[in-house]
């Protein structure tokens, strides 16, 4: 029964949000026809989401160990909702900007809050398994952004799509109010300057800044690439048709789905076999690695395995969460987690944004694609990041070391 009340509307409230994330890779040759985005705007546009959903973390992870996950998220999810139709009645950029930004602070809490539930509910040793079924209900909305939604598009046009997800989001919120139990004594009674103080607690510690980077750019890569980048990346370098690209996307969205939950089952598997879930983890962020370096340079192999690869491979985003909040006392669950997404959202809007400039350095096609030298050079870029930021893991956990 507490799976049913506890797990259950936070998995949809997270595959909601995982479907307004990557939308646009669908919709973006819409948006650029009517509405006439460039590059670096389609970039902008889309991480826009990330930017909000970043700036909302903090207060949320103080609302999270305050008053628990089910009111924060149940009114977040209102607003979402706002933006969702705002956005489908849009008749120009900024009205798209602002829409795009309500929904990413209304969603902001939809993994977070699922996480601290299960920290709530759940025994430490089932967590692993029970974040990645959640991440999983994310990735089924990455799927359902993909063919579905070129699908509906047959039928309706994007506005049509929008105010549809808008309907859908009040129906969730109202789920996770109406559904979920309120745990006795989950909720913190301290001063909001202690809560707050909390937070700086986080943010000093050795632990949270060894890990954080590379997870930070690795989850912003996958962000990137996988809710935009990765439909232009599949038309212009790959040379699919619009309908081949949704294919390939959702074969892409299915493969996270699985990675979901096989790398939240190994965790708990190979901790029984005396491997550390940091070990695990990091090895699972190297493999995503090569694969961002199979785009980066010309892939002569199936580019629909290549997607498959990277979805697998891009799932190991979710294993920090598992993670860190291992190091920190319970009652700072919240905090811990959501100062983690704060840095994965912020560098996840700065990469989304940052490959669209990068592209458009070089000049469009009479198709309005680019080359793929400037993919290249994009992905590139986030690749050699990456790597910074895996020296600085292994340099920060010397005996010794100082973060």
């Amino acid at each position: 029964m507490i799976i049913v009340r506890v797990f259950v509307p936070f998995a949809i409230g997270f595959f909601v949000s995982y479907l307004y994330r990557s939308v646009n890779a669908v919709i973006a040759p819409d948006l650029i026809a009517e509405v006439g985005l460039r590059p670096a705007d389609l970039g902008l546009l889309t991480g826009v989401y990330f930017l909000a959903f970043a700036l909302a973390q903090v207060p949320l992870g103080v609302l999270l160990d305050r008053y628990g996950p089910r009111r924060p998220e149940a009114m977040l999810l209102v607003v979402a909702a706002g933006g969702a139709f705002l956005f489908a009645a849009a008749e120009g950029a900024p009205s798209l900007f602002v829409g795009r930004a309500l929904i990413g602070v209304g969603v902001s809490a939809c993994l977070m809050a699922g996480i601290k539930a299960f920290v709530i509910w759940f025994p430490p040793e089932r967590r692993a398994l029970a974040n990645g079924c959640l991440t999983a209900f994310g990735g089924l909305g990455a799927l359902a952004a993909t063919a579905p939604v070129e699908a509906a598009l047959g039928v309706t046009d994007w506005r049509g799509v929008f105010t549809a997800l808008g309907a859908l989001t009040l129906a969730i919120a109202a789920i996770v109010y109406w559904v979920v139990p309120e745990r006795p004594g989950s909720q913190s009674p301290s001063t909001w300057r202690a809560q707050f103080a909390g937070v700086g607690e986080v943010f000093t510690s050795r632990a949270f800044w060894r890990l954080a980077p590379i997870a930070t750019a690795t989850q912003a890569a996958f962000y990137a690439i996988q809710s935009l980048w990765a439909g232009p990346w599949l038309h212009d370098v790959a040379g699919l048709g619009r309908a081949a690209v949704a294919d390939t996307l959702l074969f892409m969205a299915a493969a996270m789905v699985v990675g979901f939950v096989l790398l939240g089952a190994a965790v708990e598997r190979l901790g029984r076999l005396g491997v550390a879930p940091l070990t695990y983890a990091i090895a699972c962020m190297v493999a995503f690695m090569a694969v961002q370096a199979a785009m980066a340079w010309p892939w002569l192999g199936s580019v629909a395995l290549l997607m498959v690869l990277f979805g697998l491979a891009g799932s190991s985003w979710v294993l920090p969460f598992a993670i860190m909040p291992a190091a920190f006392a319970p009652e700072l669950a919240g905090r811990v987690i959501t100062g983690l997404n704060v840095l994965n959202f912020v560098a996840a809007f700065l990469a989304q944004w940052g490959v669209g400039v990068v592209i458009g350095l070089w000049p469009a096609n009479a198709e309005g694609g680019y080359p793929l030298a400037a993919y290249q050079t994009a992905f590139a870029v986030m690749l050699a990041l990456q790597f910074v930021c895996l020296v600085w893991f292994f340099v920060a956990g010397r005996p010794g070391a100082r973060s």
